[in-house]
């Protein structure tokens, strides 16, 4: 079934506007065809198997930097679907393609498989109808059974694609993962071969075409350490660790664009009697503009040699050192709203009378978008709340909505 051969001819070296109105007009185009109304179906009517699936694999642990158990769910389940070369690379990320009839343009379509609790956390997940309750349940579960829906989607309704689309469980999107998953995909697995990227990351209609840009370090304050009354009048890792907190609360950032921080966590000592040894603590910075990183980033460096400076002059005995490293670097970056594929994606989302929202965020689309390929993260469908907490939760009342909008995506972007 060839018939969408061509529906974004040239997309690649059309000029920029030519390209923009092919793709205004994609999703319009694609729900013409049978093929398509097909494979539109079978997601709808596959919504209540995927939702069993949902659960099944949000109840399988998948901690920070121990993916591999999910992982190897979504590989068994990506065979059982008939992707060919499925394999899990060095890293852990689950890869299986389905040929077009080229092997480009290659769309890589993504969702991770990491969540941000830790070993031991309680998975399982509640049912009220179409209310689930559990951590993880759509941040990132929801992306996952939808690209297993769009995968079961175009094989029974026996959609092909001019180009490949490579479909990818990564590790490594949550906190100090730091897109592990994203940058060996890139820059080693299938360097130089990916065309387009779209991940679906969380629940919702929303299209996020600006990539937040974030700075994470580590540092630890380090002394001699000693008796809280023997050894008074020692250099003390907690003041200096104090001290560059307390200088930290009053960085002034940009409203615009929207530049944050904050100390995440912070430890330290051994007793409450005792000068402590070292102290630690993590730092978070943000922004959609590398300039504005760069910046904050900058105040921070000072900060922490200012409260070192302070502590060391303050005391009279000994002398603190100071450890930074960097432990999260995600790439800021933009696909402009007017690329050919934030035009497909909004096309796609009108053709199907589906809210349209364009926003910003961090995602596994971040290294992609530094990199200047064409890419943007869409939600699941279906309504969230709570992500990030033990309390998270998912309605997946009309949830197939998102899984169809997926599908037409991934259709749209496998065009030459």
């Amino acid at each position: 079934m060839r018939f969408i051969i061509g529906l974004l001819g040239g997309l690649l070296v059309a000029s920029a506007a030519a390209a923009q109105e092919r793709a205004a007009d994609l999703g319009a185009t694609l729900l013409k065809q049978p093929a398509v109304q097909a494979a539109l179906e079978a997601a709808r009517r596959n919504e209540p198997q995927m939702i069993e699936e949902q659960i099944r694999l949000c109840e399988i642990p998948a901690p920070p930097f121990k993916e591999t158990t999910r992982g190897e769910a979504v590989r068994q389940a990506f065979e059982a679907l008939g992707l060919q070369h499925v394999r899990m690379d060095e890293v852990g990320n689950v890869i299986g393609d389905r040929p077009g009839a080229a092997e480009r343009p290659r769309l890589v379509f993504a969702a991770h498989l990491d969540t941000v609790f830790p070993e031991g956390t309680d998975v399982r997940v509640t049912r009220e109808g179409a209310l689930l309750r559990g951590p993880g349940i759509g941040d990132d579960c929801r992306g996952l059974v939808v690209m297993l829906g769009v995968i079961r989607a175009l094989k029974e309704s026996g959609v092909e694609t001019p180009g490949t689309i490579t479909f990818v469980a990564d590790v490594g999107e949550e906190g100090l993962g730091d897109l592990r998953g994203m940058k060996n995909l890139f820059n080693v697995v299938l360097k130089g071969q990916i065309d387009r990227f779209v991940s679906v990351d969380g629940t919702g209609f929303g299209v996020t075409n600006v990539g937040v840009g974030s700075h994470r370090y580590r540092v630890t304050f380090k002394g001699p350490g000693g008796h809280s009354f023997g050894a008074f009048g020692l250099v003390n890792p907690i003041h200096a660790l104090g001290r560059a907190i307390a200088l930290i609360a009053d960085f002034q950032v940009p409203e615009v664009p929207k530049t944050t921080f904050n100390v995440g966590r912070i430890g330290g000592g051994t007793s409450v009697n005792s000068i402590p040894f070292e102290a630690w603590m993590e730092m978070d910075m943000r922004s959609a503009d590398a300039a504005a990183l760069a910046s904050l980033d900058a105040s921070f460096q000072q900060a922490i040699d200012r409260a070192l400076a302070a502590e060391n002059a303050r005391w009279t005995d000994g002398r603190l050192e100071v450890e930074r490293t960097l432990v999260g670097d995600r790439p800021a970056g933009r696909t402009p709203e007017g690329a050919p594929i934030v035009q497909a994606a909004r096309s796609v989302t009108a053709a199907l009378a589906l809210p349209e929202r364009l926003g910003e965020g961090s995602t596994d689309s971040n290294l992609a978008m530094s990199l200047g390929i064409p890419a943007v993260t869409i939600g699941g469908g279906g309504r969230g709340a709570g992500a990030h907490s033990l309390a998270e939760s998912f309605d997946s009342t009309d949830s197939w909505k998102g899984t169809q909008r997926a599908l037409l995506l991934a259709i749209a972007l496998a065009q030459r």
